[in-house]
């Protein structure tokens, strides 16, 4: 799996905190940007986040570009509605020739487990390719393809969804691939705006689990993790 932060709101904590302060100032835009200092910047995003305004957090995006993971992660990540996505498309692009997979660790880890998982990719490729040289569309040989078939994806969040998005998807309960993936997005986030994302991660970090009788019972060691996360 790569993840790279592709692009991202200039200055996205002072975009937040200027949205924030125009919300309580009478001043004009001009004098709001001369008088957002980097002190404000910190005290106006505390402030916000503690009132729960955080519709100002919408003014910053950010883009990223995801390599590496399976057809099982993306149909998870873009169910998370308020953001854009572009994938690789198995209609366009064949994989007659290039036929990656993603093997869970649980498969790779099992001698026995991992055989079987390579014959069965195998035979799928090679009924893949059959297909492909007798003239059948990828569009419709992709119909053999499975979960484990690795993708492509650029996704662009904004700060309020990635928040929310943590929250869910870097619990110890989330799937281990996407949690994976939403641990490396929030390690390069807090990167470029810091303040912003200094709470973030599951649901814990805040408060009582979220997931009740089905809680981990590691919140301990969860919220040390997070809260130490770089």
């Amino acid at each position: 799996m790569n993840i790279e932060l592709l692009q991202f709101t200039p200055e996205p904590e002072r975009t937040v905190a200027l949205a924030a302060r125009l919300c309580y100032s009478p001043s004009g835009m001009n004098e709001l940007l001369e008088r957002v200092s980097s002190d404000d910047i910190t005290a106006f995003i505390n402030k916000i986040m503690t009132m729960g305004h955080h519709s100002v957090l919408e003014h910053a995006a950010f883009t990223f570009g995801i390599e590496g993971i399976s057809r099982v992660t993306s149909h998870q990540l873009v169910r998370h509605r308020l953001a854009s996505y572009s994938q690789q498309s198995q209609r366009y692009v064949s994989h007659a020739e290039r036929f990656d997979t993603v093997m869970p660790p649980s498969i790779a880890a099992d001698g026995e487990a991992k055989r079987i998982f390579d014959f069965t990719v195998g035979v799928v490729h090679q009924a893949y390719k059959q297909l492909t040289e007798m003239g059948i569309a990828a569009e419709d040989a992709r119909y053999l393809l499975p979960n484990a078939t690795e993708t492509k994806i650029i996704v662009t969040m904004n700060a309020r969804e990635l928040l929310h998005f943590f929250a869910l998807r870097c619990c110890e309960r989330a799937q281990w691939e996407i949690r994976a993936m939403a641990v490396g997005m929030l390690k390069l986030v807090k990167q470029v705006a810091p303040v912003i994302f200094r709470d973030a991660g599951p649901g814990c970090l805040a408060g009582p689990c979220p997931e009740g009788d089905f809680c981990c019972g590691r919140t301990s060691d969860v919220r040390k993790q997070f809260r130490s996360l770089i």
